[in-house]
This record gives C-alpha cells, structure tokens and sequence, in this order.
C-alpha cells in the first residue's frame, strides 16, 4: 500500500529514513487519474529497480488556474487515486492541502492570491498555453519547484501530452541548477486516439466519439509532412479543417519548433512538433505529435 503523507514535515522525515536511494523518481499529479499516470509510475518503478524509491504527489494547485477555469469543479478521486498508485507501484504520495503548500495565505481561490514568491517561467510561458491562460505557467513552475524541494528527487517524470509544461519545466530545472533529472514519458491513448486526461470525464457520448479527430487530423498533418510536404501552411490548414469539421473550436493547430515553440511561418528546417488545443463543448483538450 502506498503511504499517504500530508504535510512538509512528515514527507521530510519520510525522506530522512528512506532517502538514501541511489534513484528517486518523482511523478507530480493533480488526482483525478488514470492510466496514462499509472503508466508514469510504472516508468517510475523500472528506473528505480526493487531498491529505489517511486514518489508522487496529488495536489490540485489553485495558482495555475484562472477565475474563469475549473479549479472548483476539477475532480478530487484520492481513494481511487491511492488503489492506482499502489498497483502501479508507488511507495509514496504527498497529498498536501493548500494552506500547507501555501500557508497564511487567507485566499487561495484566484490565481495570483496564493502567491508571494513565484518562480518566473520567462518567455516560453508567453505563448500558446500561456497567451490563452495568462498566469497558468508561473502557477505551474512555483508548485513544481516546490515539490521538488520538498521530495528531493533524481528525477522528474513528465507526460509528453502537455509538451508546453514539461518543456518549461525541464527549463526550470536546468536553468535553476535542481540536482533531478528531467524525464518525458509518451503520451498514452484511448483505443479510439484520444490522448488520457483528467477532463475526458468531462465529454458527453457524442464528444466522447468526435473527440479522436484531434488525433487523426495530427496524424493526417505528419504523414502529409513524411510525404515530403515541409511548408508549415498547408499542414496547419489541413489540421484546422478537420478538427473544425468535427465540431470543435480550435484555439490553435499548428507546427511549432520543438525547442522554442515559435510558430513556423514557412519552411519546417527545424525539430517540429504539431500543436493542437481545442474546445469540444465546455471541454478544452490539447494534444501534439512530434514530427
């Protein structure tokens, strides 16, 4: 069974009598999971072998979301979140409220209210992501920092699926010198192509059904691009079009650098990534595909 901790000084004492582990992964979580977390812990338990230590964390951080998001409404599963990490193999989880991560802060309902001190993410939390949710990055940034100093692990497990965040946190790490190692894990699909999310719960039947056209459209866009097809326009195009037809809302679908995450305008000379979020009914989902 994994062991549940709820405050710093716990999870510090936890880390005193077993931190010694030549490997310490660490797979942070908002709850709410499901197998493509599973699967991080899974990754988690391999890279640590029987005698190193798999972490996690569910915290649902009230700093990443803005007024007008699901902060509120976003789904708190923790007795099935301990079944999943159990049989996936975690040996931890800190499960902290938020008066402990942010405490003698009276409102912890908005955005920016939890927080004093916050990490800067800097420019790559401008785009995408960050220009449609101002704020979200820095929110993100200053709980993982926090987490990391407070698990101390050798290493970070990311999903692929938010390709923004785990190319901002890597980085963070990097750049604030954080002793961890930055790990991407795969994104991990439905049979149907939809990438796992927490908020999938979210999509009636019929989105549920029209939901893997994301996927398909990406699909469509590289394999356009393997055929030879490197202006960034017509994939762009083709990728709009059918996430549209669907009955989506894109918000965007295009062919960034897979580094800075600048749009390609024209020739794709650089490691691409296909980048899409889009709302099906009141339901946001983002996905993206490597080129």
């Amino acid at each position: 069974m994994v062991q549940v901790i709820h405050t710093i000084r716990e999870f510090r004492e936890y880390h005193r009598t077993h931190g010694s582990a030549d490997v310490r992964a660490f797979a942070p979580t908002m709850g709410a999971l499901h197998d493509g977390h599973a699967s991080l812990i899974r990754q988690a338990r391999t890279m640590a072998g029987a005698d190193g230590l798999v972490l996690s964390s569910i915290f649902v951080n009230p700093t990443q979301f803005g007024p007008q998001e699901d902060f509120a409404k976003y789904p708190r599963t923790l007795e099935s979140d301990v079944a999943i990490l159990t049989a996936a193999g975690c040996d931890a989880v800190f499960v902290p409220s938020a008066e402990e991560m942010y405490p003698g802060i009276r409102t912890l309902n908005t955005q920016h209210s939890a927080m004093g001190t916050s990490v800067d993410p800097g420019p790559l939390a401008n785009v995408l992501e960050g220009a449609i949710r101002p704020g979200h990055f820095r929110g993100v940034c200053t709980v993982v920092a926090k987490l990391l100093n407070i698990t101390q692990p050798t290493h970070l497990l990311l999903g692929q699926k938010d390709f923004q965040q785990q190319a901002i946190l890597r980085l963070m790490v990097r750049e604030l010198d954080m002793p961890c190692e930055v790990v991407t894990c795969p994104t991990l699909r439905e049979s149907n192509g939809l990438a796992m999310s927490s908020r999938n719960r979210y999509l009636s039947a019929d989105e549920r059904s029209r939901a893997p056209a994301i996927f398909q459209a990406m699909n469509a866009a590289k394999a356009m691009f393997d055929a030879g097809e490197h202006n960034a326009a017509p994939l762009n195009d083709l990728m709009q079009q059918r996430i549209t037809a669907a009955g989506m809302q894109v918000q965007y679908a295009l062919v960034a650098d897979r580094d800075t995450l600048a749009p390609f305008e024209n020739t794709i000379d650089k490691p691409a990534v296909l980048l899409v979020a889009a709302k099906l009914g009141t339901t946001r989902l983002i996905d993206n595909l490597v080129l």
